[in-house]
């Protein structure tokens, strides 16, 4: 199969409503071998961060935090939005800063993922911030509630092996720094285990 065999061609765009978060897009495309038309919904978003930060006595912070999306207190790296007119390095000192109050260290590039090409055109793009300090409270926006976890990388293996971290934007910016699968995976629930 050639790349020509799977490239849709774009026929029009048309804006949707504006939401908080993203900017909703009908694209109408037509398929590659049938020629046939399909409207399909893309979610124009602002690039993310994730920060796996390194405290200088070797703690990694993680931040727990209620999410609306699964209605539930989840655990993963600091993180958020790229501001317009800030770079992602920009943004990844800004979100650690204001959610954990820690700073300074160094900083290097962990490359990026996208966080879900299916329906969403932005990035996430990963920083690992090694010998970070404490430099003020944390400053959170009005609609955050976050704890900030100090955590050796034994404690994130476990809550992963668990199934307590399912982020996959926070698991894949942990892995590319830590191991932290073991051989092991939580089973699914199934029927006959909920009884």
């Amino acid at each position: 199969m050639t790349d020509d065999a799977l490239h849709w061609t774009k026929v029009r765009s048309e804006a949707g409503p504006e939401l908080p978060l993203f900017q909703v897009r009908f694209d109408t495309l037509r398929h590659p071998t049938s020629s046939a038309e399909f409207q399909r919904l893309v979610l124009e978003a602002p690039d993310w961060v994730n920060v796996v930060a390194v405290t200088t006595d070797g703690e990694i912070l993680m931040v727990e935090q209620f999410r609306f999306g699964v209605s539930e207190v989840t655990i993963e790296p600091a993180a958020g939005i790229v501001d317009p007119g800030e770079d992602s390095l920009e943004a990844a000192r800004r979100e650690l800063l204001e959610e954990t109050g820690f700073g300074g260290g160094n900083w290097r590039y962990l490359g990026s993922v996208q966080a879900n090409p299916a329906f969403l055109n932005n990035e996430c793009h990963h920083w690992l911030a090694e010998n970070v300090e404490f430099v003020q409270a944390p400053q959170q926006d009005p609609g955050e509630a976050i704890r900030v976890h100090r955590m050796t990388i034994d404690q994130i293996r476990s809550l992963v092996a668990a199934g307590e971290v399912k982020h996959p934007l926070a698991l894949t910016a942990l892995s590319r720094v830590f191991p932290i699968y073991d051989a092991e995976y939580p089973q699914p629930k199934t029927k006959d285990s909920i009884k």
